[in-house]
């Protein structure tokens, strides 16, 4: 019970000082990116796609022309339009190369990462550090050794880290564009799915 207490603590302490840590030029250029865009496109592998699905959801409930890369109805992605990619390494292969071919077509590269200097901080015209402790390079002998060591932060397993403040911060950017949208809770209700 006590691991799972203090995982529990080093998480939503990690999403606490997340609002401390940001650029508001840069939230503010990433903003006016998705507003601006003919489409936006969401991507991420694994747990981080699932917060990219989350996002996905709330811009489409915010009346934006939205799609998730790699479902059957997604279209080409053009000039005018932008892809937001999530991956804490900002290495993960699939993304990259999804990346670059929105790049070469003349879209936007909005990005969430915890490097700045990785290839996605680096093919991106705009990306957010949002600090987490990625997967890459962590074994399991390693993470034992951690929490021996009484390393808390080792506590939450892979990306954690990454992958749940990624999901708030994304939701907190829902409020933020529905109050530049002038767009309120009804407004968000009345496209919300029915057929469930």
């Amino acid at each position: 019970m006590e691991l799972m207490k203090s995982s529990i603590g080093a998480i939503l302490k990690n999403i606490d000082i997340a609002k401390d840590y940001l650029d508001e030029e840069v939230v503010n250029s990433f903003l006016d990116t998705i507003i601006d865009s003919n489409n936006v496109f969401l991507i991420g592998a694994g747990r981080s796609g699932l917060a990219a699905k989350a996002f996905a959801m709330r811009l489409m409930h915010l009346g934006i022309s939205v799609y998730v890369v790699g479902e059957t109805i997604s279209p080409a992605i053009n000039k005018g339009d932008a892809i937001v990619a999530i991956s804490g390494s900002g290495e993960t292969s699939s993304i990259i190369s999804a990346v670059k071919i929105a790049k070469e077509r003349g879209s936007k590269v909005l990005s969430l990462t915890s490097y700045g200097e990785s290839t996605l901080g680096q093919l991106s015209d705009t990306y957010i550090l949002v600090k987490g402790r990625p997967k890459e390079g962590d074994s399991d002998e390693s993470y034992i050794e951690r929490q021996i060591h009484g390393n808390y932060k080792s506590l939450t397993p892979l990306g954690t880290l990454f992958e749940l403040t990624s999901l708030i911060f994304l939701d907190g950017l829902i409020s933020e564009l529905m109050f530049r949208l002038g767009k309120t809770e009804s407004d968000l209700k009345a496209r919300h799915t029915v057929l469930e």
